[in-house]
């Protein structure tokens, strides 16, 4: 199985307000909450491997089911350590996938393969309207720094919370709800922006309406037409 466990159906660049969320649905956004991978940088973990490894042993590599990879960044994300994840692969999976998964964790920065187009703009438009600008990932304490240094983006926004540093990870509830009291916002101010549609069910279940991205075109489109005030694209 390749690709994370539980994704569901979800179309892209349509605001979801399901469940706690559907009493927000027309309300006004001051606050965009951003994703991170794949959404402001984007994360490709196949680059990270490829130098060594073949395509074919690629994708089992990404195969869940074969490697637990998956399984794995879901851990890390929470907060373990590389060492308490590789020992518990190889426990698992075996000492090749291991080997492969700590391949994969040295060359880590190999896997973020540039800015998403058209995002930093779109971010910098947003503070210039003064729309509150935050962050949400989920990332690895240890695997983190190196892309806060290469991307600034990553910096640039008003604050950001990080599930690693925090020991909770979407889609789960609590980390929504404790990034609003952070950021010190309303939910029903907010709109979450993910590429994983099981985060907006999970902002959706917090009261934050969310858009499952793959364009910044559209997400710009979508917020004009939501009355955010900022640039067109022009024809």
């Amino acid at each position: 199985m390749k690709g994370w466990p539980g994704e569901p159906e979800m179309d892209y660049n349509v605001v979801k307000s399901e469940d706690a969320a559907l009493d927000a649905a027309n309300d006004p956004i001051e606050n965009v909450i951003f994703d991170f991978g794949n959404v402001l940088v984007r994360w490709d973990p196949q680059a990270a491997v490829l130098p060594r490894y073949s395509r074919e042993l690629t994708d089992k590599f990404l195969d869940n089911n074969v490697s637990g990879f998956y399984d794995a960044s879901d851990a890390m994300d929470m907060g373990a350590s590389s060492e308490q994840v590789l020992a518990s692969n190889r426990e698992r999976y075996g000492e090749f996938w291991a080997e492969m998964m700590d391949y994969y964790y040295r060359n880590f920065v190999d896997s973020l393969v540039g800015p998403v187009e058209g995002m930093r703009v779109l971010v910098n438009d947003l503070k210039a309207a003064h729309i509150g600008v935050w962050g949400l990932s989920n990332w690895s304490s240890e695997l983190f720094p190196p892309a806060r240094q290469m991307y600034p983006i990553l910096s640039f926004l008003d604050d950001s919370v990080i599930s690693g540093y925090v020991g909770l990870r979407k889609p789960h509830r609590d980390i929504f709800e404790y990034a609003l009291k952070r950021f010190d916002i309303s939910a029903r101010t907010a709109l979450f922006v993910d590429d994983k549609a099981m985060n907006i069910v999970g902002a959706n279940a917090a009261g934050i309406r969310g858009v499952r991205f793959n364009d910044a075109y559209k997400l710009r489109a979508l917020l004009k037409e939501r009355g955010v005030e900022i640039p067109g694209i022009q024809d």
